[in-house]
């Protein structure tokens, strides 16, 4: 049904929308197969609208519709209004939100051979995956590629550890190391035994930065395209860190060495 304000409403369980909404909160996998994307909450709602996204849909519950800000129904193609009830079945928040953004599933960007770059091999956690797309995004990295075997990068554990990072950059996701043949600029990579220790080395800007599997690292297939190996100083003497800590250090220093050049 749709009402004066042009909000459609809905009150059904089995409403196909709703049963899609449920798969894109519940499996980190469907958006591929559906071409969609389910945003929930204020946060990555705003972080979208900021960057120009224009949804297909905005989704609110029906308690919070009258005040909902106009911006967002305004700023989305069509504009459903769902039952409380309904809407908490199709979260995937401990907390559910009172209002989502559906996007249509961006399409690959074309890889840019020059751009600021973090290359994820294999990483399975999908807030480490989340974790370091933010770090990218705050420190002037444009492009990240996630090679096979990587957490999907719009998975919704994804987006909410990204807290809205998705929207600033450009993410190739699911292919392999060949890929980055394309790449023009130096690649480093990190290790917790060899290389140069980060403090003290002069690094390359821009370059494409390879972040490892959490128990593995970087595979020895990238580590030998390397042109510059990296390690970080740890004296508490812990045998490693976690790579979304280590991606963030990383980041860090090459934004910081590219302002005071």
């Amino acid at each position: 049904m749709t009402s004066d304000t042009g909000a459609s409403h809905i009150s059904s369980r089995d409403n196909p929308l709703l049963k899609d909404l449920r798969k894109l909160a519940q499996d980190p996998g469907a958006y591929r197969k559906l071409g969609r994307i389910w945003l929930e909450g204020d946060h990555l709602c705003r972080a979208a609208l900021a960057r120009g996204v224009k949804p297909a849909m905005a989704v609110f519950s029906e308690s919070f519709w009258p005040d909902a800000p106009a911006e967002w129904s305004h700023g989305a193609i069509k504009t459903v209004v769902v039952s409380d009830d309904l809407l908490r079945g199709a979260s995937g928040l401990e907390s559910p939100a009172q209002v989502g953004f559906v996007l249509d599933l961006p399409s690959r960007p074309e890889l840019l051979p020059d751009a600021p770059t973090v290359v994820l091999d294999r990483l399975q956690d999908a807030g480490n995956a989340g974790s370091i797309l933010r770090s990218a995004a705050a420190f002037g990295f444009t492009q990240v590629i996630a090679l096979k075997g990587t957490a999907a990068l719009w998975a919704p554990k994804v987006l909410r550890a990204g807290m809205g990072a998705h929207f600033g950059l450009r993410l190739i996701e699911g292919v392999d190391a060949k890929a980055l043949d394309a790449l023009r600029v130096p690649l480093v990579a990190t290790s917790s035994h060899r290389g140069d220790w980060l403090h003290n080395a002069e690094l390359p800007h821009p370059c494409a930065w390879l972040m490892g599997h959490e128990g593995q690292g970087v595979s020895a297939a990238l580590e030998a395209r390397a042109t510059h190996h990296i390690r970080i100083a740890q004296p508490g003497g812990e045998e490693s860190l976690n790579v979304a800590a280590a991606a963030a250090i990383c980041l860090h220093a090459s934004g910081a060495a590219l302002q005071l050049k």
